[in-house]
């Protein structure tokens, strides 16, 4: 299984491409690891997978009951946009426009560690995002959250 961590900045030109951070690719398997799938985010952000996180997200979201409603709008929201990219022979991504407008990306950006995925925020909505999170909200939300996963 893929992990990453690292919180790294990053420049986007005006074509869409930026260079993936050294740091991230040194975590890359060695196989497979110039693929990736990009999609909108939950938040206003991107999500890059690496091939080998996305198949197995892939394989169940198509085993999902096409007869359901909520399937299938989950599958519209969670799928639209979603691209293959490979790294070029510069270590580059090209992010597709689409994408590009809908987190906002200007110049520079933040890629940032999700566990088995990679987030790319325009860096004033990822400094903006923490801006407006106090050190009791996290607190609140870590007891919150992994409690539901401890003991």
């Amino acid at each position: 299984m893929i992990g990453f961590l690292g919180e790294y900045e990053a420049t986007i030109d005006a074509k869409g491409r930026f260079l993936l951070p050294a740091g991230f690719k040194k975590q890359l398997p060695e196989a497979g690891g110039s693929q990736f799938i990009i999609n909108r985010g939950f938040e206003k952000c991107l999500t890059l997978y690496p091939q080998q996180s996305w198949d197995p997200i892939f394989s169940e979201i198509s085993k999902l009951n096409d007869f359901d409603p909520k399937v299938r709008e989950f599958r519209r929201y969670f799928l639209n946009g979603a691209t293959q990219l490979e790294l070029d022979s510069a270590g580059r991504l090209l992010v597709p426009k689409n994408l590009t407008e809908h987190a906002g990306l200007d110049k520079d950006i933040v890629l940032v560690s999700a566990v088995n995925k990679i987030e790319i925020w325009d860096k004033s909505k990822y400094k903006q995002f923490f801006e407006t999170f106090t050190a009791q909200s996290f607190s609140d939300l870590a007891n919150e959250v992994m409690n539901k996963t401890v003991g």
